[in-house]
């Protein structure tokens, strides 16, 4: 019922920068909160950065004054804005997107299928 589409993970070298989007789309009525989570080998699923349908922000403390998320609302669209990236940034990330459908009002949890960024020389 609801789909998220990632894109613009890539390769780039330390301290480069990359711009992930993702769009949402289907029976959506609102989307409450959209945020980008990054999975690396290993390691748990981590919530790096979120944002909520008046514009609040959180971040992790690992990527605070390197990483910039932003929303379209028209659009259904998440940004994350990664700066400076550093090898350690290395995982797959992924778009997540919660809200009410269409018609029946009931929520949604929407994940994307994720993107993957590599931080390497």
């Amino acid at each position: 019922q609801v789909q998220l589409v990632e894109s613009g993970g890539g390769l780039v070298q330390p301290g480069g920068s990359l711009r992930l989007s993702c769009a949402a789309s289907g029976s959506i009525f609102s989307i409450y909160r959209m945020g980008w989570y990054r999975q690396a080998p290993g390691l748990q699923r981590e919530l790096v950065a979120a944002i909520r349908s008046g514009g609040s922000t959180n971040y992790a403390d690992s990527v605070k004054g390197r990483f910039t998320i932003s929303r379209d609302n028209a659009k259904n669209t998440v940004y994350l804005q990664m700066n400076s990236l550093k090898p350690e940034d290395t995982a797959v990330y992924y778009c997540n997107a919660d809200g009410s459908l269409v018609a029946s009002q009931k929520f949604f949890d929407a994940w994307g299928q994720g993107t993957l960024v590599t931080v390497s020389s």
